[in-house]
């Protein structure tokens, strides 16, 4: 136009665009095409041959997804993708490549929608092709990730019976059907009309048929997929009873249950979600007449409630805090629905009379066999009800003994009923009318039985390691009327006095567990090659377990809306009217699996190679020094020995501690769980923390998972909760990854449990005994209880030894002086048993694996002060006796790869052994100006892969010793 001496003027005014090199490629693209017209008029048989102009842009678009990013210019070509779209030839390259764009980040995705790509996918998703099907579904689970607000228009135009066709097709591979079942989800999500939309296009059978199917299955189905399904059905069936009432009939209930024992926790936690939003049935009435009494009767609900919170009890105590929090949060609806029932029952517990809370619950009368002692996991302290009237607070933890349960009559007339005490939650639970809108139907009473196992749950949830559950477990005690008050021991100035009504002091904030996208591993012929993908995780050696997927504490807040919604607010809000929905702890599971879809799903992660070029340094470290270990003679350990000695300032002494294998670090912990962090080279103090807030028995095991990465802390407490810590020696930067109890099913009213816990790498296993009648195996990396095995004694463990050659083996020393042998590999598990102690028998103090491969030669000592060298598989006795100290041994450490074995009494006195039994020093208090003392030994470890023994006092010194021929760093 300008050459016509035309200035185009446009508003809002455009920048000028011509100057713009792109019309540089137009004119070249005009001119080959009309340079052909000569010859085609001269010949009428020649063939016009097309521009190359698309296809070349298409290239450029390639070259820049190869070497551009977000902090590089935008790409030029992307309007000119978008157009090549309406061409048949050229549509799938474009697509590909447009995915491969969209797949660099959320800015690539808003960079895209800014320049029009919507309706092009949109219209797409019309066509039949069916090379298209599989591209188009990630760029829709692309686009969806980042903006919710596309679910409108894909209703609209129907695009959602694309994806169920999708997600029905057997032979699109489950990894894509995830992302359909994910598109799907945000399609409904909030949205009653995709809801109605869906349900009239049959996605909850299509979802059902699949989950039962995998679980029909023997082979493992691809569990990004199953997650996606129960994440679908969940959000398809929220708070929507047209729905529930489908999935109640098609016997949803039952088909998600076998779910909660899958080994993904993302999956477990997907199916409570699935299942916590059944429970809606039932509790909410039917507002205007949307589907009555008479489309599915109350006995239904009732038999579906009752299926639903057996299979969460199931879960109640589960390893992973991804799955607690959507128990939690299941329990809270529940609890809002029956809290009537709840409150009765939960009242009459918490009268004020004089035994033991514990003792006053029913013998857990097994509802379905598997229960049973499962749910309550550690003593469940002191709690009040919440009233007006303090004067019925309970001291020392100390209520009821009468069981009330039997008895009908507290259902209704009886006067710690819910009807004559709504009082009770501070008029902010009331029943009644909330805002004058919302009517509860009462729902049918299930059997008490089923309500006190349910406040049993939720007490155990309100007393849960990880500070996160815990605050949710309070939350929905309250909802029936409980508080619960703990007192912090480190609170400052120790205010608040045991008879006080005081909640808890507020818990640092734990949001679960971020995990990698180590599933999607899309290669393998899963896509044509233009769009196959290089495996996400760096291929790992098999006796490394898959704990790198925990790297991160946060929940990353899922674009859409905050993740954490509701989980960390005040308890309830003061004093304004609030809707009921507000109350309920809202679930995090669903935006937490969001996430996932936000990252690359087609690239590597950059830091892969940088790990393991660390990983391979490290493991080149160890096997030269274990070597060294091995053909080295130990010569002497004694006071001399000595190369560092650090005052650990815990008043209480040292309870425990550990070597770091790299790094010239020692970590201890007190009585009072506290963990400090030294560097021994630079007599430097690096960090120190609270493993918790109410500390009881101290720690009883420190132990470092996958010592090749980025380790690990796992610390393990006296009463069996299990803490695993991320950065660890960085000040103040500590971060809780996980915690669990790792012992379950003890008697109630066992006050202490002395859990003794050993970690093994090779299998990824953690064992966990103590004053209770079986050992409980877990697997870390799945988080999850896989054994519990008898300990074929009637007395309790007092320790525990993994061996760290033979993945599955472990031995155990008992109370009364016997050593079991344990291989979970074989069927029985328990190899043999033997009593090697004879002399005097006593507690088992210390046991460990000699170093080497034999896999029976186990070395024991216990507290009369023997140690006894026993080769279990090819004879009965010991072969080798030595009485180290009389009547006081109090620690033994035997090295993982030296032949050195040492024992430490509580007369200040360690001693030192080769295998031979040659003593091969002494370390004693002397009574010099410079020596360092030692007090009562409390803890002997080596360093795995060098002559370092580090020993723990009961006064507070840590000491660390070198052999004369080992150089230390």
């Amino acid at each position: 136009m300008r050459s016509a001496n035309c200035s185009p003027i446009s508003y809002p005014m455009l920048p000028p665009t011509h100057q713009h090199h792109m019309w540089d490629a137009w004119d070249m693209a005009a001119e080959i095409c009309l340079s052909q017209l000569p010859s085609l008029v001269e010949d009428p048989n020649a063939e016009f041959q097309p521009s190359p102009f698309f296809t070349e842009q298409l290239t450029a678009f390639e070259v820049w997804l190869d070497h551009g990013s977000e902090n590089k210019k935008p790409p030029e070509q992307l309007p000119i993708v978008l157009q090549v779209l309406l061409s048949q030839c050229h549509r799938f390259r474009a697509l590909v490549l447009l995915g491969r764009f969209l797949d660099m980040g959320p800015w690539a995705v808003d960079l895209a929608l800014s320049v029009g790509i919507f309706p092009y996918v949109l219209k797409l998703l019309q066509t039949i092709t069916p090379e298209l099907r599989q591209i188009l579904v990630f760029i829709w689970t692309k686009i969806l990730a980042l903006d919710k607000s596309c679910q409108v228009d894909l209703v609209k135009d129907g695009g959602h019976v694309y994806f169920i066709r999708f997600l029905n097709s057997v032979e699109a591979y489950p990894e894509q059907r995830a992302m359909a079942a994910f598109v799907l989800a945000v399609i409904v999500d909030g949205h009653r009309r995709g809801q109605e939309a869906c349900i009239e296009a049959g996605l909850i059978h299509v979802c059902l048929k699949h989950l039962h199917g995998s679980v029909q299955n023997d082979a493992q189905t691809e569990p990004l997929f199953l997650q996606w399904l129960c994440l679908c059905l969940g959000k398809l069936w929220e708070d929507f009873t047209e729905a529930q009432i489908i999935g109640l009939r098609a016997d949803a209930p039952a088909i998600c249950a076998p779910l909660l024992s899958e080994p993904q926790p993302e999956v477990r936690a997907s199916a409570v979600f699935a299942l916590a939003t059944l429970l809606d049935v039932g509790f909410e009435s039917f507002r205007d007449g949307v589907g009555g009494d008479e489309e599915c009767d109350d006995e239904e609900k009732s038999r579906a409630e009752i299926i639903i919170i057996k299979s969460l009890l199931n879960v109640v105590s589960d390893g992973s805090p991804l799955v607690r929090a959507e128990v939690s949060v299941a329990l809270a609806r529940f609890a809002f629905g029956h809290k009537q029932h709840l409150k009765s029952i939960a009242a009459a517990y918490w009268k004020p009379q004089s035994n033991s809370l514990l003792n006053s619950l029913p013998s857990l009368a097994n509802i379905n066999g598997t229960v049973s002692g499962n749910i309550v996991s550690s003593h469940i302290g002191p709690l009040i009800r919440v009233g007006n009237d303090n004067s019925a607070v309970v001291r020392d933890g100390r209520v009821s003994t009468s069981s009330p349960l039997a008895s009908t009559g507290i259902m209704h007339g009886s006067p710690l009923s819910d009807d004559s005490s709504q009082h009770s939650d501070s008029g902010i639970l009331n029943d009644g009318v909330c805002n004058g809108v919302v009517h509860h139907s009462r729902p049918k009473p299930l059997d008490n039985a089923m309500y006190s196992q349910c406040v049993l749950a939720m007490c155990a949830l309100a007393k849960d390691p990880s500070p996160r559950i815990a605050s949710l477990g309070r939350r929905v005690l309250s909802i029936i009327g409980i508080e619960q008050v703990t007192k912090s021991v480190k609170s400052a100035g120790g205010g608040g006095r045991p008879g006080e009504p005081t909640t808890s002091s507020p818990t640092p904030r734990f949001t679960g567990l971020a995990r990698s996208s180590s599933w999607f591993d899309m290669n393998g012929g899963h896509l044509p090659l233009t769009f196959r993908t290089p495996p996400v995780s760096p291929p790992r050696q098999n006796y490394l377990t898959g704990m790198r997927r925990v790297c991160s504490l946060e929940f990353r807040p899922h674009v859409m809306n905050s993740a954490d919604s509701g989980l960390a607010d005040p308890l309830l809000g003061s004093g304004s009217v609030v809707s009921e929905r507000s109350l309920l702890p809202q679930s995090t599971i669903y935006n937490f699996s969001c996430g996932h879809f936000s990252k690359p799903l087609l690239t590597a992660s950059d830091d892969s190679e940088e790990l393991l070029a660390r990983r391979e340094e490290r493991e080149r470290f160890a096997l030269e020094h274990i070597a060294k270990c091995q053909h080295s003679s130990v010569s002497k350990l004694n006071n001399n020995s000595q190369i560092a000695s650090w005052d650990t300032r815990f008043e209480t002494g040292t309870r425990t501690a550990l070597l770091h294998p790299f790094s010239p670090i020692v970590i201890a912990a007190d009585e009072n769980e506290r963990i400090r962090i030294w560097n021994y080279e630079e007599a430097s103090l690096l960090n120190g923390f609270d493993n918790h807030d109410f500390p009881e028995k101290g720690i009883s095991k420190l132990c470092l998972l996958n010592e090749l990465d980025d380790s690990l802390l796992l610390v393990a407490s006296f009463d069996g909760n299990i803490r695993v810590w991320k950065d660890y020696t960085l000040r103040g930067q500590q971060k809780l990854v996980t915690a669990f109890s790792s012992i379950q099913g003890h008697k109630p009213g066992v006050r202490s449990l002395n859990a003794v816990v050993d970690w093994q790498q090779q299998s990824g296993y953690l064992y966990a005994s103590g004053e209770i009648s079986s050992i409980m195996l877990w697997d870390v990396d799945k988080e999850q209880l896989v054994n519990s095995i008898p300990s074929s004694s009637d007395c309790s463990v007092s320790a525990l030894a993994s061996s760290q050659v033979h993945a599955g083996q472990f031995a155990a020393g008992f109370v009364d002086g016997s050593v079991r042998l344990y291989d979970v590999r074989t069927p029985d598990v328990l190899v043999c048993t033997t009593r090697p102690h004879t002399q005097h028998v006593e507690r088992v103090v210390g046991i460990g694996f000699q170093p080497g491969l034999d896999q029976g030669k186990i070395v024991s000592a216990s507290q009369a002060g023997d140690i006894q060298f026993l080769d279990i598989r090819s004879q009965r006795d010991t072969y080798l006796t030595i009485d180290a100290h009389r009547g006081s041994l109090t620690a033994l450490a035997v090295h993982r790869h030296a032949p050195i074995i040492a024992s430490g009494s509580a007369k200040q006195l360690i001693k030192v052994f080769s295998l031979e039994g040659e003593q091969l020093g002494t370390i004693r208090y002397q009574h010099t100006f410079m020596a360092q003392k030692i007090g009562s030994v409390s803890c002997l470890t080596f360093h795995p892969y060098q002559v370092l023994l580090a020993a723990g006092a009961a006064d507070s010194c840590v000491s660390i010793y070198a052999d004369d021929n080992s150089q230390t760093r």
